[in-house]
């Protein structure tokens, strides 16, 4: 079973990750690493052995694929004439109208829906909230310096590089097993060694610049763009790597505005930035990128969504970690279902996580290729409750594109104690309830004595932790087993202070608000949906298309005149402008190209429908309007068009609702390069006829 093994390559995986958190010994590492690489070897073997090959990369015609997005400027490089930048890019006409487009539904699908507060805070943050949040100490890799050049390198990979190239020259092939492992576990270890460390390993290897000389030491590099905020230069500040803690430092004020109603949401949309050391992948590592975030505020006791019901019994694929570890397989289950029997934590993460798949469905993602797969134990952050990741399919196999988290507390406390801001909610109870308490007495000379002016802060704090004696209990029982704590960073020893439970009658209660965060990478979604599009016609394989739905396509509509006549042309002008007055973007060629030619340029850029103004539209003011996938055209009003169009762009009317409307007309296959839909019933007695002449093929009144 080829998914029991990939189960068993994760689980060692995990072990990795769990031996080098608790400071295991290099050999153990080592160990656990070679039998790694033993899994990884018979699971690719029995892949091979039973053709088992679900990868979509290894059918996917990426050079097809990369020169439509390059050609029709979907995405390309960033200043290419310069010799362009690694991981930067540039949006052109369509994808820029297709990520607005899907910008806009995410807006009406989370925002407005669920009457969400959205900001718009600033990319620039200074140091302290960065400090506060972990960014600033979390966010770095050792790097080395060519004191000549400028030029930075990873030094870990250095290492690694050079470990390769020693143990594949020839003057070394003849080292023993057990001399190649001695390398080999170096190698292994490159990514965990101090700078110091790894500043001798690099020595001993022979690492040196271009020019053959020594790099500077290794130090520490932050993915963090740097800067400095004011002319003084001594405000540090970076580029935001996400976009959440502006929503978090504006809780108090949100809540505020919100007229103190718990739960409740914000959302935010905008650019974060990470300086990656090796973008690849086009859009699925860079440096710049656009985020859509939620935070869900919500009572940490009370996870429910009252909207939950609304999507109990949607289905999702969900990959959690037992199956990870265990039989390595997904399962479809109702949402209702994975929240009742614990597999997902809480109602509002399920209610989110399927709220996302319903958005990607909208947006015309493959519902096969995603999955939600929750972090494994060793992967989560020491305060998560749970967190799924919403996984996409595309040629470069499963990536992360939504994560889902349940954060707890933990942005909130951590911002209310380094700024000694208050980020409370209140819960206020119809009538008074009995809830347990901690009475507090301190010794008061002692607390001054150690504290001195800080006494009350410390005071405050304790009391503020007795309002609730399940908060206050982890403090008692540390107070009584080791005789001291940390409380907000201040040492209290048991003799400062007593206490003795008691029961007290009140009418609301404070609370730090627990926080539920869904976060999308909108450029991976726009990739991935970029690639879920593509496709080639059976026919004729150098006609490509990209299949977007009305919804988010970036033209809704194209139109043609059938010869360049100017009594066509005002037809024509007359029809996209009334398109253009019902904010539907229109495609007007006009070019002398073949009507075939025109139909293939505009399914290029996705556009779904196409109206052809032909020598019937002057006799009886009817036009045709081509569908893009299925090539089939029927014969409407030219006045009913923009109607027609609009109720398909809003979803109200299916292209089957169209067919069963309005009669099928013929089209040549010369013309269109195809043959007919065969679930097509052609008219017969179509009132318009295909003749061919020296300017094309087109249609005629019969």
């Amino acid at each position: 079973d080829t998914d029991a093994m990939a189960a068993q390559v994760t689980k060692q995986q995990a072990l990795i990750r769990s031996l080098k958190k608790s400071g295991a010994s290099p050999d153990e590492i080592a160990s656990a690493v070679a039998t790694l690489k033993s899994l990884k070897a018979s699971l690719e073997s029995a892949l091979a052995a039973n053709g088992d090959n679900d990868d979509p990369g290894s059918s996917f015609d990426r050079k097809t694929f990369d020169e439509l997005v390059v050609r029709k400027m979907f995405v390309i490089p960033s200043f290419e004439i310069h010799g362009g930048v690694k991981g930067l890019f540039d949006l052109g006409p369509p994808s820029c109208a297709l990520k607005s487009n899907m910008l806009d539904t995410w807006r009406k699908h989370f925002v407005l829906a669920e009457s969400m507060l959205e900001m718009e805070c600033t990319c620039l943050t200074p140091e302290p909230v960065l400090k506060t949040s972990g960014h600033v100490e979390r966010f770095t890799d050792l790097m080395v310096k060519d004191a000549v050049t400028g030029e930075c390198f990873r030094a870990d990979k250095l290492l690694e590089d050079a470990v390769d190239r020693f143990l594949e020259d020839p003057a070394n092939l003849a080292l023993s097993s057990e001399e190649r492992e001695t390398h080999l576990r170096i190698q292994r270890q490159a990514d965990a060694f101090q700078p110091e460390d790894l500043d001798v390993q690099l020595k001993k290897y022979g690492v040196k610049t271009v020019n053959g000389d020594d790099f500077g030491p290794s130090f520490p590099f932050n993915l963090m763009f740097k800067t400095s905020i004011g002319p003084e230069g001594t405000s540090v500040g970076y580029l935001r790597p996400e976009t959440a803690q502006g929503l978090f430092v504006n809780f108090k004020r949100l809540l505020d505005y919100n007229a103190q109603k718990m739960p409740f949401a914000a959302a935010q949309i905008g650019l974060g930035f990470r300086n990656e050391i090796a973008p690849r992948g086009g859009l699925l590592r860079v440096r710049e990128f656009c985020m859509g975030e939620i935070e869900h505020f919500v009572n940490p006791k009370d996870k429910k969504h009252p909207n939950f019901s609304s999507i109990a019994d949607k289905e999702l694929i969900l990959f959690g970690r037992d199956d990870q570890l265990g039989s390595g397989k997904t399962i479809k289950v109702a949402m209702s279902k994975a929240v009742s029997t614990g597999l997902v934590n809480n109602e509002t993460l399920g209610y989110f996580m399927a709220r996302t798949q319903l958005y990607m469905e909208k947006i015309g993602m493959d519902p096969s290729r995603l999955r939600f797969r929750q972090h494994l134990t060793t992967e989560m952050a020491h305060y998560a409750t749970d967190c799924w990741d919403l996984e996409i399919q595309s040629s470069y196999g499963w990536v992360e594109c939504v994560g889902h988290a349940d954060r707890a507390c933990y942005d909130l406390e951590v911002h209310s104690r380094d700024t000694k801001t208050p980020m409370l909610a209140t819960l206020k109870y119809d009538n008074p309830v009995d809830i347990e308490v901690a009475k507090l007495k301190f010794d008061r000379k002692l607390m001054g004595m150690a504290f001195k002016k800080d006494q009350r802060v410390v005071s405050a704090a304790l009391d503020q932790l007795a309002e609730n004696w399940d908060d206050f209990e982890k403090v008692a029982t540390a107070l009584e087993k080791e005789g001291t704590t940390v409380v907000d960073g201040y040492t209290v020893t048991k003799d400062m202070v007593s206490w003795k439970k008691a029961s007290k009658k009140v009418h609301e209660i404070k609370f730090t608000p627990s926080v539920i965060e869904p976060s999308f990478g909108m450029g991976r979604i726009l990739y991935s949906l970029l690639e879920h599009s593509f496709y080639k016609r059976e026919s004729d394989e150098k006609r490509t298309v990209m299949k977007f739905n009305p919804l988010i396509a970036p033209t809704k509509v194209a139109v043609f005149p059938i010869s360049s006549r100017d009594d066509l042309n005002i037809i024509v002008d007359g029809i996209s402008s009334d398109f253009l007055e019902n904010d539907i973007s229109t495609r007007v060629d006009k070019s002398t190209a073949a009507l075939g030619r025109r139909y293939s340029r505009a399914d290029e850029v996705g556009v779904p429908f196409a109206i052809t103004v032909d020598f019937q539209t002057l006799e009886d003011e009817t036009v045709t309007l081509r569908e893009r996938d299925s090539t089939v055209q029927v014969r409407l009003g030219r006045h009913e068009v923009a109607v027609v169009i609009g109720a398909c762009v809003a979803g109200k009317m299916k292209w089957d609702d169209i067919l069963k409307k309005y009669p099928v007309v013929q089209v040549s296959e010369g013309e269109e390069g195809e043959q007919e839909s065969p679930n097509v019933k052609t008219v017969i007695d179509a009132v318009t006829k295909i003749e061919v002449n020296s300017r094309g093929t087109f249609s005629r009144p019969a």
